[in-house]
């Protein structure tokens, strides 16, 4: 039994395969968007910002954990190069960020309209964190997964263009020969690999 435990476990910390790599995509994106939702929430109810703004913030600062933690953890992306995982991310999460912001705000105020909800004793925090709350768990499943497994996390052709995009943005040269080494070569060479 004991094993067997063991084996689990190693499996969800380790294995490649979906179940699994889900199993640790969601623990991650779970501490992730408790940090988003903390912060968004505590901007809009005691700093009074607005529920596009404060969801913003919240998502930014819950990109930064998610990237890292799934970088190293749930997709075990030590073979892609940061520079692109750094600029693929950063695609996805705007789109991510523009859902979320989006949809929390129009989600709001369409509860706002619905007055029998203060009758049974929802307050205008309360429809922000429903908002908030079904919103994000729609972007982090249709969106958010299922990019971070296919594009952001593995090594595609567009590496390349989002590796001379950060040396050209930081001011370095492009590609020094010894960082060419360090690129696997089917995202130098597009000819051998078929991924887009």
């Amino acid at each position: 039994m004991n094993e067997k435990v063991k084996k689990i476990g190693s499996n969800i910390l380790n294995s490649d395969q979906l179940v699994f790599t889900f199993i640790r995509s969601a623990g991650v994106a779970q501490a992730a968007s408790w940090i988003d939702l903390g912060t968004g929430f505590v901007l809009f109810a005691f700093a009074h910002f607005a529920p596009w703004i404060s969801t913003a913030i919240g998502a930014f600062v819950g990109g930064i954990i998610n990237c890292v933690l799934n970088y190293r953890f749930t997709f075990h992306a030590n073979n892609c190069p940061w520079k692109a995982v750094l600029v693929k991310y950063a695609i996805v999460w705007i789109g991510s960020l523009l859902l979320n912001s989006l949809g929390t705000e129009f989600l709001y105020y369409g509860l706002l309209h619905w007055p029998w909800l203060e009758n049974i004793g929802f307050k205008p925090d309360g429809y922000f964190a429903a908002a908030r709350l079904t919103v994000s768990g729609i972007v982090s499943l249709g969106w958010n997964f299922v990019l971070q497994k296919n594009f952001v996390y593995q090594n595609k052709k567009f590496d390349k263009y989002a590796i001379r995009f950060v040396d050209f943005i930081t001011g370095k040269k492009i590609h020094k020969r010894e960082e060419l080494h360090n690129i696997p070569a089917s995202t130098l060479n597009p000819e051998s690999n078929t991924n887009i």
